[in-house]
């Protein structure tokens, strides 16, 4: 039984979604600094080039080599800029089921990407992969996550409560942590009928191939 993910490339209309490159630590150490990806993950901040190489070169790859998931790079298909990223984690290979997530910089945020990566993602894991359940946790007041886990077909499926560690600014310009709750959403294969439709008559793109 297949229990790692393939070195997989999906494309979309616009976005071109792949491994990580050392190249794209510069603009992944951007990305994550933002306030946003500090309040809703647990990021560390300030977040370094230094660690971002290390997620690119240790971390992703030891990610996928043990079968636990698989980290992609979203890049815009005409620019090859740095859009976002998508993971997959917690991979249950016996349930075909696994945890996704997604970030997407400040300056591609309100165009769609973030739906139409993690829709890509999930036509490639149930139509290639054999995949039975995708996962998805949003905090309780991440409402921009909680539209992308709709536009996608999610069905929510209860809450974790006070499960959720958030981070929020002080005085100071500190951070500190706050505690919330997770909304908890599953997507089945047979969820995903006429999303894609859907999407494509709100002008997001509906084509997906991987190789």
């Amino acid at each position: 039984m297949t229990t790692t993910f393939p070195d997989i490339s999906i494309n979309t209309d616009r976005l071109v979604l792949r491994a990580l490159d050392e190249a794209d630590a510069p603009a992944l150490a951007e990305m994550m600094n933002d306030e946003l990806v500090g309040a809703w993950t647990a990021v560390p901040q300030p977040y370094t080039e230094t660690a971002a190489r290390r997620w690119i070169t240790e971390y992703a790859p030891a990610e996928r080599a043990a079968g636990r998931g698989i980290d992609l790079a979203v890049t815009e298909f005409l620019t090859q800029r740095l859009v976002g990223i998508i993971q997959l984690a917690k991979t249950d290979w016996k349930v075909r089921s696994t945890e996704i997530s997604y970030i997407v910089a400040p300056w591609a945020r309100g165009e769609g990407y973030a739906s139409e990566a993690a829709l890509a993602t999930a036509q490639w894991l149930f139509g290639d992969q054999k995949f039975e359940r995708i996962e998805l946790r949003t905090a309780a007041d991440n409402t921009a996550s909680q539209q992308v886990a709709q536009k996608i077909g999610c069905i929510s499926e209860g809450v974790l409560r006070n499960a959720c560690i958030a981070r929020t600014r002080t005085e100071d310009g500190s951070w500190t942590e706050l505690r919330t709750d997770f909304i908890v959403w599953g997507l089945l294969p047979e969820d995903l009928d006429g999303v894609a439709d859907q999407m494509a008559e709100a002008g997001y793109s509906s084509y997906t191939d991987w190789s």
